[in-house]
């Protein structure tokens, strides 16, 4: 196996990013920060249209994201995320955080982790990464980089710790990134896109502060979609 190095390019991008974005965050006037959130939900709500549009197999990947969500609910995937991102706040911060603080620091180190980490990108470009072909998530790493200065500025140091789970998640992906590149067909890895963007829709619903979906839960339709057109595919 290749070191990894576009998966720790991305990891200090997102450090880097994240620490700009608390510390230059906290000067902007509350409008500013508003409109920013707002801004950053539309492009999210654009990228998860567009991703939604990549496969033939869409009601394969509507069942896969049913079924997923019955899984996140059952293990409560998000709820076990918010209660890492309290634990690492406790850990990282002197102060004494009010609830609302907490929560914002938490829901940083949430959204941040699911749009850093969801998508084809991350899984392809993961995978590539561990057999020598950093090219991929060296371009993820930039996009990564200024989108974690938008986030942070939002919603401060969490967003930096998101950092954490990009080095799990894909370097997980890169060490087993022999295995999978042999098995990840075309039409997988576009079912894989498909549920993407519906969990990157549901964030943006969030940014937007128009529903509270538990994004977090749907996680396992991203494991789902692949192996149902896999398995039931034309």
């Amino acid at each position: 196996m290749s070191l990894p190095i576009g998966t720790l390019v991305n990891v200090v991008t997102v450090l880097v990013g994240g620490a700009i974005g608390a510390v230059a965050g906290s000067r902007f006037p509350e409008r500013f920060r508003t409109t920013l959130m707002a801004t950053l939900g539309l492009i999210t709500a654009a990228l998860g249209i567009r991703e939604t549009m990549a496969t033939g197999e869409f009601p394969l990947v509507i069942a896969a994201v049913l079924v997923g969500v019955l899984l996140g609910e059952s293990l409560r995937i998000e709820q076990g995320l918010e209660r890492f991102g309290r634990f690492l706040q406790s850990r990282v911060s002197s102060e004494d955080l009010s609830g609302g603080g907490q929560r914002r620091f938490s829901e940083g180190f949430v959204l941040a982790s699911l749009v850093f980490c969801v998508g084809p990108l991350t899984v392809v470009g993961s995978i590539r990464d561990g057999l020598g072909d950093h090219e991929m998530l060296l371009v993820k790493a930039a996009l990564d980089g200024f989108a974690s200065i938008a986030f942070a500025a939002v919603y401060g140091w969490g967003v930096a710790l998101a950092a954490m789970t990009v080095a799990v998640v894909q370097g997980g992906l890169a060490v087993a990134g022999g295995a999978l590149d042999g098995l990840l067909t075309d039409p997988m890895i576009d079912a894989l896109a498909t549920a993407g963007g519906i969990l990157l829709l549901g964030i943006a619903l969030r940014l937007l502060d128009l529903k509270q979906v538990r994004v977090a839960n749907m996680l396992p339709a991203i494991a789902l979609a692949p192996l149902f057109v896999a398995w039931w595919g034309a």
